[in-house]
C-alpha cells in the first residue's frame, strides 16, 4: 500500500530572511508573548471577581436569611455535580472564597488590586495576616514585584512591613525629597541573612563571601532595584588601594549603593571610613547622568542614640542597620535538627497537598 504524503511529511526548505525580517521576528515574538500574558490574566480576573461573588453571596444570604455553615457543605457538593470538570469548589476553597469577600468588601478594589494576583497569593494574605492594612501593603509589593507564593510567604515571615524604611539615615537632610523617600523606603532594620547558614560568631570577611555566594538570595533581601556591581572593588587614590566590600547600583535610584560590613557593634569612626568611600565613588565610578552615591553601614548591633549622633552632621547620604544571623546552637540539638534540604522537601510536599485540596 503506497504511503499518503501529507503536508507534515514533506521537507521543509527555509529560503534565506529577507532584510529586516529577523527584527520583525523579534516584535511578532514579543506581541504573542504579551498577548498570552494578557490572556491569563485576563482569565486570572475573571477567576477571582467570580470567587469573590460567589464569597459575598455566601456572606449576604448567612447573614440576612440565617443560613448556617452546612450550607457550604452542601453547595459544595452542588457545584462539584453540576461542574465535574471545575476544580476549585471544595469546601475549604468556598470557604476562603468568603473570608475573601469579608476581607475586601469593595468591588472595584477587587477588580483593580486584588484581581491581579493568583488565587493561591490571595489565600496566603488570608492565612497570615490579620488586618486590612497589612493585606493591601503585602498585595501591593507582590503585584509590584511579581512574587511567586513562596517569595511572598517568606516575605510575610520574615516581617518585610515591619522592617522597611526604619534603619536611621539621613536621607531626608542629604537628598532631594523624592528621591529621600524612595532611599528610605528601601533601606530596612534589621536585614535577615538567615538564609547564608552562619551563626552570630562569623566574621565580616566570611559574611561577605556568603552574601557574594547566595547573591540571589542578598538581592532578594536587599529589595527591589538592587544590581549587583562588585564584591572588594578597587579604589586607587593618590597611589593608595582602598577595597569596597559590596558595591550595587540602585535602577529606581539611578546611583551607586556602596555596602560597609561590621561584625561588632557601631562606631562613630565607621561613618569616617564610609564616608570617604562615597567621596571616591563620586569621583572615580559614578558618571554625570547619575544621582550621589548613597551608603549603608550593616552591623551587628549599634546604640540608636548614637547612630543618630555620628549621622547628624554628615551630609553624605548614609544609614546604619543592623543584621541578622542564626543564633548559635548546643552542638547537641544541631545534629537533631533536620537538614535544610529536608525542610524544603516537606514543605513542597504540604505546599503540593494544600494546592490539590483548595482546588
Amino acid at each position: 500500500m503506497d504511503k499518503i504524503e501529507t503536508m507534515s511529511d514533506k521537507p521543509v526548505r527555509l529560503t534565506a530572511p529577507p532584510e529586516g525580517y529577523a527584527d520583525w521576528l523579534t516584535d511578532l515574538k514579543g506581541r504573542i508573548h504579551t498577548a498570552q500574558q494578557r490572556a491569563t490574566l485576563a482569565v486570572n480576573r475573571e477567576l477571582v471577581l467570580l470567587y469573590w461573588q460567589i464569597g459575598r453571596d455566601i456572606l449576604v444570604r448567612q447573614a440576612e436569611q440565617g443560613w448556617g455553615a452546612k450550607v457550604i457543605e452542601r453547595l459544595a457538593h452542588d457545584l462539584r455535580t453540576a461542574f465535574p470538570d471545575m476544580k476549585g469548589f471544595s469546601p475549604r476553597n468556598l470557604k476562603y472564597m468568603r473570608a475573601f469577600a469579608e476581607a475586601w468588601t469593595d468591588a472595584e478594589f477587587v477588580q483593580q488590586a486584588a484581581a491581579q494576583l493568583p488565587w493561591f497569593h490571595l489565600c496566603t494574605l488570608l492565612d497570615k495576616l490579620k488586618t486590612r492594612e497589612e493585606r493591601d501593603w503585602y498585595l501591593s509589593e507582590a503585584v509590584q514585584h511579581n512574587w511567586s507564593r513562596n517569595i511572598l510567604v517568606m516575605q510575610i515571615e520574615t516581617r518585610l512591613l515591619e522592617r522597611s524604611g526604619t534603619a536611621i539615615t539621613n536621607f531626608e537632610a542629604s537628598l532631594p525629597k523624592a528621591q529621600s523617600d524612595l532611599a528610605r523606603e528601601s533601606v530596612k532594620d534589621p536585614y535577615r541573612f538567615d538564609f547564608l547558614g552562619l551563626t552570630d560568631e562569623a566574621q565580616e570577611r566570611e559574611i561577605e563571601h556568603a552574601l557574594v555566594k547566595h547573591v540571589t538570595e542578598f538581592l532578594l533581601e536587599l529589595g527591589a532595584g538592587f544590581a549587583f556591581v562588585g564584591q572588594q572593588v578597587l579604589l586607587d587614590v593618590g597611589g593608595d588601594e582602598f577595597f569596597i566590600d559590596l558595591l550595587f547600583y540602585h535602577l529606581k535610584l539611578r546611583c551607586y549603593v556602596v555596602i560597609e560590613l561590621k561584625a561588632g557593634k557601631f562606631k562613630p569612626e565607621h561613618l569616617g571610613q564610609l564616608g570617604f568611600y562615597l567621596t571616591a565613588v563620586d569621583r572615580q565610578v559614578k558618571s554625570e547622568h547619575d544621582n550621589p552615591t548613597i551608603g549603608l553601614l550593616l552591623c551587628k548591633s549599634k546604640n540608636k542614640i548614637v547612630a543618630e549622633y555620628a549621622l547628624g552632621d554628615k551630609t553624605q547620604p548614609m544609614g546604619i542597620a543592623e543584621y541578622k544571623l542564626l543564633e548559635s546552637l548546643p552542638p547537641e540539638l544541631q545534629t537533631s535538627l533536620p537538614s535544610i534540604e529536608q525542610i524544603e522537601r516537606e514543605l513542597a510536599g504540604d505546599d503540593r497537598r494544600s494546592d490539590e485540596d483548595e482546588s
